[in-house]
């Protein structure tokens, strides 16, 4: 229906053709908002599992660290939050699925490059990258939900109710994250919540469980973005003309970030990161790619700042649990030398 009342829209004697949207603007709007609910619900989930981690660590030293670890308990004003959630469901409606595959194929590379040379902080940094995802999985969510509707007979249908069980989702997780800094201590002491008291037992499978669910996510993402980039392409030549510099740019890239994120603080290497990977996706489009992907770049640049900007607490806090840890390896490491040398006098 919505497709026929906009082919008799005259776009075409007004506006290019690089600046019209690929799918019908129904559908790209309702793919914005389903990527908006993931993000949405992926922050809150995280605000939850730092909250515990700052709760237990709280109670295991018997003296009250939860305010330099916890993420602050203030939220975004209801019309400043809501105002937000819409501003990132324009981008995302906005951005092709072109470049929104080319986002998730260059974060899928970094994520499994940097999940490799973690090592043993591998814990800490699937904290960071979390939060570093947020425009990315709202790329993902977009670009394979156009992938799986395409050529469906009722496609805004199927759009709209994924769009309400992720709007219902979203909002479950929101008042989760409220009821859990207001009331958390209270229920977890009393033992009369069951929320909270599953939430005190198993909280620990949180940061698991959404790990596993971003990897199935990424992983349909990646199939659907090979798909939808490889149709734009008449021949193998001329797809080898392409992936052959993207894959070279996104190497260097990833080596790159890997470094600057060893040399300077969480969020400035972050922010650093995204103008660096961005501005090399930019360069890369303006030689082997259209102007509608160079448009959709400088869109880009708009959404990595409108989800990372507000959840800069959340990388502070996942670097200063971080600097913890390696604090405390260092003072047991001193408490032992003395009793080492102790026991070879003695011996």
């Amino acid at each position: 229906m919505f497709s026929f009342i906009w082919s008799f829209v005259p776009t075409s004697y007004f506006i290019p053709e690089w600046l019209t949207l690929d799918t019908n603007p129904v559908d790209s709007l309702l793919q914005g908002l389903v990527g908006a609910c993931g993000i949405s619900m992926l922050c809150s989930l995280m605000r939850v599992h730092l909250f515990l981690e700052a709760e237990s660590s709280s109670e295991k030293n018997d003296k009250e660290t939860s305010v330099q670890t916890t993420p602050s308990p203030q939220r975004k004003p209801g019309l400043t939050g809501l105002l937000h959630f819409f501003l990132v469901t324009g981008v995302l409606a906005v951005v092709g699925s072109r470049v929104s595959s080319l986002v998730v194929l260059e974060f899928c590379l970094r994520g499994v490059s940097g999940w490799v040379t973690a090592g043993p902080e591998s814990n800490k940094f699937l904290q960071q990258l979390l939060v570093q995802s947020q425009f990315s999985l709202g790329c993902a969510l977009s670009c394979s939900l156009c992938f799986l509707h395409e050529g469906a007979s009722h496609r805004w249908l199927c759009l709209l109710l994924a769009a309400a069980l992720s709007w219902f989702l979203a909002r479950q997780a929101t008042l989760l994250l409220h009821h859990v800094l207001a009331l958390y201590k209270l229920h977890s002491s009393q033992r009369y919540c069951g929320i909270c008291i599953s939430l005190l037992t198993s909280g620990r499978c949180l940061l698991p469980m959404l790990c596993r669910a971003m990897i199935i996510t990424f992983s349909v993402a990646v199939v659907a973005a090979i798909a939808i980039i490889n149709k734009h392409f008449l021949s193998a030549t001329e797809a080898l003309r392409f992936w052959t510099p993207l894959t070279i740019c996104y190497t260097l890239l990833v080596v790159y970030m890997q470094e600057e994120q060893h040399r300077l603080p969480g969020s400035q290497a972050v922010l650093n990161t995204v103008t660096v990977r961005l501005g090399g996706l930019l360069v890369l489009m303006l030689t082997v790619g259209r102007w509608a992907d160079v448009l959709h770049i400088l869109v880009c640049f708009l959404g990595e700042a409108s989800c990372l900007v507000p959840t800069m607490d959340l990388l502070d806090s996942a670097s200063s649990e971080e600097e913890e840890d390696y604090t405390e390896y260092v003072n047991r490491q001193r408490q032992r030398r003395p009793q080492a040398q102790q026991k070879a006098h003695q011996s």
